[in-house]
């Protein structure tokens, strides 16, 4: 069963925004710290931005660091990623994740750890 459903991707111009966003359903991830990363064709998985549990710490990866905004809205269980100065290098599939131990640091930045994903959205950014 899938409990995290990405939603926003699509095909965007260079330079241009989308914003993602990842829902809960059928249980509840308020609690838990959150992740997005994203993996490329043919290329491992990466980390790109990541929230605590309460909001008030985030990580970023440094290819998307001033570009990309996490945020969370625990009243809807959603987290959201605002992508900003698009490059076609941002194009991947975007997964959210989520953390049960609701971890803070650079824990965060590892795939290890994030029992919960979704399936993915795809982004596409074309020059």
């Amino acid at each position: 069963q899938v409990y995290l459903v990405e939603s926003g991707g699509g095909l965007v111009q260079a330079g241009g925004s989308l914003r993602l966003s990842c829902a809960a359903s059928g249980r509840t991830f308020v609690n838990y710290s959150k992740g997005w990363f994203r993996q490329a064709a043919g290329k491992e998985r990466e980390f790109v931005a990541a929230i605590t549990a309460n909001g008030d710490s985030t990580y970023y990866g440094n290819s998307v660091k001033g570009r990309f905004t996490i945020s969370r809205d625990n009243t809807k269980d959603t987290v959201d990623l605002q992508m900003n100065t698009l490059k076609p290098e941002d194009t991947a599939v975007y997964y959210c994740a989520a953390d049960p131990d609701a971890r803070a640091g650079n824990w965060l930045r590892g795939i290890v750890g994030y029992d919960y994903w979704g399936q993915g959205t795809q982004v596409t950014v074309s020059s």
